[in-house]
């Protein structure tokens, strides 16, 4: 468990939450429960699994949860646990055709909420679940969970601190090539939903991956797009989405970048990683290797900091758990959002202020402009990749 101050809940030391999504078979579900477990500051106590009762049931008798807190549907689940008062936040991990609706009906109950990105479909969507949260002030996060690396932080303090300088070009990119053979036609439930406009939306390879560049760069950098220019490839036979895109992209204040997503890109596993260069230096890091920072400063041999081993700024020191040699990953980073985010929550529910350290987590307004992004990327490519201004 991350160290810190102690902080009183009402239950059992813990807050409580409930689940939409994460069902038998289902990835990402099962992810978001064993890393909010890993820090041991909230337990599930309800949940809403499946589409199918009996695989809720299922579930539900598998984690340990009260028959009678298992509902048919996240509209009861919010219902009931919003009129008794019985849980602090709830998990959406659903498609994204489901997010927009869940996260609403949660909201309206004035229960604070946790989504898996993309936020939802439609601009509009996003700008009501944004102003519904503050209306209610509901704390709302989006689980962009890269943004939970130590390293990934640290870098953000060191652009903050201008240690590379006036940031000039970004180079990021997200290949993958699990989608390379027409796995939706062979039976993988993930592909078949993200390949299907009706359940993912209008882009696929954008929508899931190349939305971690947009909000990995923004989080970083600090960086706003004022326009891009995209094209979006449909590169499996069949498919009506997009399953690999090049991204042309203009910040406010000059900076340019291009971003690539691929999930058709034989060879790689996930490999989404970022180069940023400024005027007096620049940054690299890569997930499949997250524990490290490359640094490269004009006039200074280049070095690689690393996790646990180096210095980092203090925000990022207080979210590294073990020692250096001792790698750190993907639930340890997801850990550090939901720790962050629960921490806030103990604290708003007392009515203590809120530092900016306590809302370092991936917000409604992250979720916001991902769904920008998305629409700018799919409007540049159907007109023939030209340049879409923000």
């Amino acid at each position: 468990m991350i160290e810190g101050s102690a902080v009183k809940t009402r239950f059992n030391g813990k807050l409580r939450y409930c689940m939409v999504g994460g069902g038998p078979g289902a990835f990402i579900g099962d992810v978001h429960r064993r890393s909010i477990a890993l820090d041991g500051m909230a337990e599930i106590t309800a949940g809403c699994f499946s589409r199918s009762f009996e695989n809720t049931l299922e579930t539900g008798r598998a984690l340990g949860i009260d028959r009678n807190r298992l509902y048919k549907t996240f509209e009861e689940m919010a219902e009931e646990e919003g009129k008794a008062g019985t849980i602090d936040f709830a998990v959406i991990v659903t498609p994204n055709v489901s997010h927009y609706p869940a996260a609403k009906a949660f909201l309206r109950r004035g229960i604070h909420v946790v989504c898996d990105k993309p936020l939802c479909f439609e601009e509009s969507e996003a700008r009501e679940l944004a102003e519904l949260a503050e209306r209610n002030k509901l704390l709302f996060c989006v689980t962009y969970t890269y943004t939970g690396f130590p390293a990934v932080k640290h870098a953000r303090e060191m652009i903050r601190h201008g240690e590379i300088g006036e940031l000039i070009y970004v180079a990021a990119e997200y290949p993958q090539d699990w989608l390379i053979s027409p796995q939706e036609r062979e039976g993988n439930k993930q592909a078949q939903w993200r390949t299907d406009p009706q359940w993912t939306g209008e882009s696929n390879c954008v929508g899931d991956i190349g939305s971690h560049i947009e909000n990995m760069v923004s989080y970083v950098t600090g960086l706003r797009i004022r326009a891009v220019l995209a094209r979006l490839d449909r590169l499996g036979p069949g498919r009506v989405l997009d399953d690999n895109a090049t991204i042309l992209v203009e910040y406010g204040g000059g900076a340019k970048g291009v971003y690539w997503s691929s999930q058709i890109a034989a060879g790689y596993d996930n490999g989404l990683q970022f180069r940023i260069f400024g005027r007096r230096g620049s940054l690299e890091w890569r997930v499949e290797d997250p524990n490290y920072l490359t640094v490269s400063q004009v006039g200074k041999p280049r070095a690689v900091l690393s996790r646990g081993r180096d210095s980092f700024y203090p925000r990022a020191q207080s979210l590294s758990r073990i020692p250096s040699g001792h790698p750190e990953g993907y639930f340890e980073a997801l850990a550090n959002i939901y720790t962050t985010y629960i921490r806030a929550l103990v604290k708003h529910k007392a009515g203590e202020p809120l530092t900016e350290d306590d809302l370092d987590f991936p917000t409604v307004k992250d979720g916001l402009e991902g769904v920008r992004f998305i629409h700018a990327c799919v409007e540049s490519s159907r007109r023939g990749a030209v340049w879409v201004n923000y």
